[in-house]
């Protein structure tokens, strides 16, 4: 049949036949565009990856194709005719992927300063874009922020979202307080200036003050400005032990009277006696994702969380005013009897200590990578005394083992949970920080999907890509398709590991061959090539 036979037969069918032949061509159409598995025109490229295995991150099979990249953009995926390629990088046997966005990073410092800001530690896991500002805590301006950024260039590109907790700061102060109608008003008006500037949406770390003073009103307020403009709201929410479901319960009620999808860090059950309830809090989440919210969540593949002692042990009421007035309390006879109380509750419950690990801590550098209880006993004195010491000289960062491998692999295998680090930029130093800001996407992909097989391989590239991507509302980023930028890794799936342990923290990840950042090459061969080439991204405004 000719095509001027089938227009003829289509004009005389019906309307109603007329309308689904039109439909039906526009999804054809549609498809070819979004999905090029050949090309036409012959394809002139700046780079070709040849003959690897593509996942493109929308969480299908492998399939051994060709991607080209041209300028900053990905020209062409799949089987097609090449014309030209000034380098053509041989693929085979290794894995192209969209290179990996991390949801929940704290590199917000460490990604404008000249030591730190070319992110090497996360290059080498294959992160290509780093989320800043979560937790609550970052820079409020984010005009300002992007323009640092953009003024010397990044090792990856960085999306942002307004901290509540610093919102809160600049406007009320750390004062253990219910927010006035005028500094709500305030705060309402700078959350509008920053969504304008182009932040994902809005963070909170419930466990920190000063967020933690803010109650369930207040943050509904500010976060309807956060729904106007089309942002998510990413919480630390307030409780991640037995008060696990009411906490995601209040993240829920926040999203929905506020306005916008709502976005769960770090998603985890942390002490034993909460162990096992991620279960109904994703039932919860389940839940409320089939009334119709937009509601997904991150995690970083350990059973072991890492941020300061004060907010391991101390209660948030001590903290108000800042130190100088936790030091004045601690002097205080009553007071300080509260303060021991409580600290000793919480020492009960991490195995006298055992289970607090200090990661960073600069008058006593012997006591770093050793726990409370292990010192306590090396000094004779008890792990509260060592802690309140550690408190009153300002305070260390600590690794909190406090989750179970039942529950983090149970996590990572639901659709909606993607990969996250909550780690930041380092460089090699005497600290044992956390290993996850060296290896939590190498961890996700080589033990637990390509050895432990806990997910497939395709999911757990979705989980790092296309799915935080759609989280945040990025439209060309996170998937291998043409027209989408060039950021793209290439790694073996043989030797993908992470290095760094506990123990042994700063170790770069192995496996990663090649990684691309708006088109340039950012590792080359499995080595960092130094390249600034990130850049600052902004979210469309969503009304």
């Amino acid at each position: 049949m000719t095509i001027a036979n089938c227009e003829l037969q289509i004009g005389q069918a019906t309307p109603v036949v007329r309308r689904i032949c039109l439909q039906f061509t526009i999804c054809i159409l549609q498809f070819a565009i979004c999905n090029p598995l050949t090309s036409a025109e012959p394809i002139e490229a700046d780079v070709l990856l040849k003959g690897g295995t593509i996942f493109d991150g929308s969480g299908s099979d492998g399939q051994v194709g060709d991607v080209a990249i041209s300028n900053d953009r990905i020209v062409s995926v799949g089987k097609f005719e090449l014309k030209s390629a000034k380098w053509i990088i041989d693929c085979k046997g290794l894995v192209v992927a969209p290179g990996f966005i991390d949801l929940h990073n704290h590199s917000d410092s460490q990604i404008v300063a000249p030591r730190t800001r070319a992110n090497i530690n996360f290059l080498m896991q294959g992160c290509t874009t780093i989320v800043t500002g979560n937790c609550g805590s970052g820079p409020i301006d984010v005009g300002e922020y992007y323009s640092k950024i953009n003024a010397a260039g990044a090792g990856t590109n960085v999306a942002h979202l307004l901290p509540q907790g610093s919102l809160r700061a600049h406007v009320v102060g750390s004062a253990q307080r219910a927010a006035k109608p005028d500094e709500i008003a305030k705060m309402r008006k700078l959350a509008e200036e920053a969504m304008k500037d182009g932040a994902f949406g809005m963070s909170t770390g419930l466990i920190y003050v000063p967020s933690s003073y803010a109650d369930t009103a207040e943050l509904i307020e500010i976060t309807k400005i956060i729904g106007k403009h089309g942002g998510i709201y990413a919480s630390h929410i307030r409780g991640e032990g037995k008060d696990l479901l009411e906490s995601v319960q209040e993240a829920i009620k926040i999203g929905r009277d506020g306005g916008c999808p709502i976005h769960v860090s770090h998603f985890k059950a942390s002490g034993e006696e909460a162990w096992g309830l991620v279960r109904p809090a994703s039932a919860m989440i389940e839940a409320a994702r089939k009334e119709g919210l937009k509601i997904t969540a991150d995690q970083y593949p350990y059973i072991a969380s890492s941020t300061s002692l004060d907010a391991t042990l101390l209660p948030t009421w001590a903290l108000a005013g800042g130190r100088d007035k936790l030091l004045e309390r601690l002097k205080d006879k009553e007071q300080s009897a509260r303060i021991r109380e409580f600290v000793s509750n919480r020492l009960d419950k991490s195995r006298d200590g055992a289970t607090v690990k200090i990661a960073a801590y600069s008058p006593k550098p012997a006591w770093i990578g050793r726990n409370l209880l292990e010192i306590a006993n090396a000094e004779k004195t008890k792990p509260l005394d060592i802690a309140l010491t550690i408190v009153r000289n300002g305070g260390a960062s600590v690794v909190n083992f406090g989750m179970s491998e039942e529950d983090v692999r149970y996590v990572m295998q639901q659709p909606w949970v993607a990969t996250a680090s909550d780690g930041r930029a380092y460089l090699p130093s005497a600290d044992k920080p956390h290993p996850r800001s060296y290896g939590t996407f190498s961890r996700k992909l080589g033990e637990y999907a390509i050895k432990e097989k806990v997910i497939p391989l395709a999911a757990a590239i979705r989980s790092s890509s296309s799915l935080p991507a759609e989280i945040l509302g990025l439209p060309d980023r996170g998937s291998l398709k043409a027209g989408h930028f060039a950021d793209v890794v290439v790694f073996d799936p043989k030797t993908i590991r992470d290095t760094a342990t506990f123990d042994d923290p700063h170790q770069y990840a192995t496996g990663m061959k090649f990684v691309f950042v708006n088109g340039d090459v950012a590792v080359k061969d499995g080595s960092s090539t130094g390249a600034l080439s990130g850049r600052a991204l902004k979210r469309p405004d969503g009304r």
